[in-house]
């Protein structure tokens, strides 16, 4: 039989033990879950696709409208407050610019989409930079597009996911700069424009609401990646 303070000291051990075995397991299921930006460096900018870094890393494309807020949501994704630029003249850069994250996988700024000035030059130029990355870029594992959070569903960024669709690209939409409404005004604005994509979407893409202000969205993307990226390595 055992005492009273042997079965305080066995009780002690098993707890001890799964608390143990618990906390492992919470450990394992952070390194998978809850991804940290440890290094963010950028590799280079150009616009050919033929001259996009060589390997197999993931990519994650981020693509929307001028002035949607693309830069700044890198920047808060990656804590890096000037990683990516952000240019003064709306529609001006026309470039594939590659970050490699943690020396794992890449961010990759594509062009802005949309700005009404552009010479028929550019926008031919665009098209072709876009097209090139999106449909012939093999390590393009998701594209992230960019869709600005105060505004009603505008017909060029239906008209682009419905591209999307038609092309079978993987893609997913942020909803950006959600601190300019209030938070029932906002989530109305995404639940109206999720009802409008539904009228011709069978099963909608991941979406995600953020804002580079208050960081809103971050953990929640990350995780995405970084749970893309796990089963990724697991196949």
């Amino acid at each position: 039989m055992f005492t009273i303070a042997q079965r305080y000291k066995f009780i002690f051990i098993i707890l001890q033990y799964y608390s143990n075995k618990f906390f492992r397991y919470i450990c394992s299921i952070e390194i998978i879950l809850f991804m940290k930006i440890k290094t963010a460096e950028y590799i280079i900018s150009n616009s050919d696709v033929k001259k996009c870094p060589e390997g197999n890393i993931p990519e994650y494309a981020f693509i929307g409208r001028s002035n949607v807020g693309k830069s700044s949501l890198i920047n808060m994704l990656t804590g890096r407050t000037a990683l990516a630029k952000t240019s003064a003249t709306p529609g001006k850069t026309l470039l594939i610019n590659h970050f490699l994250i943690n020396k794992e996988w890449y961010i990759v700024d594509l062009p802005g989409y949309g700005y009404a000035k552009r010479s028929k030059e550019s926008r031919d130029k665009f098209q072709k930079i876009i097209t090139g990355y999106i449909l012939h870029r093999m390590q393009m594992t998701n594209l992230f597009v960019l869709v600005d959070s105060r505004h009603k569903p505008q017909k060029i960024d239906l008209e682009f996911m419905e591209w999307l669709g038609e092309n079978g690209v993987p893609f997913s939409i942020v909803f950006t700069k959600m601190d300019k409404l209030g938070k029932e005004a906002g989530s109305k604005n995404v639940r109206e424009y999720l009802k409008v994509l539904h009228e011709t979407w069978e099963e909608l893409p991941p979406y995600f609401m953020s804002s580079s202000e208050d960081g809103r969205g971050r953990d929640e993307i990350l995780d995405y990646i970084a749970e893309i990226n796990e089963n990724i390595t697991n196949e």
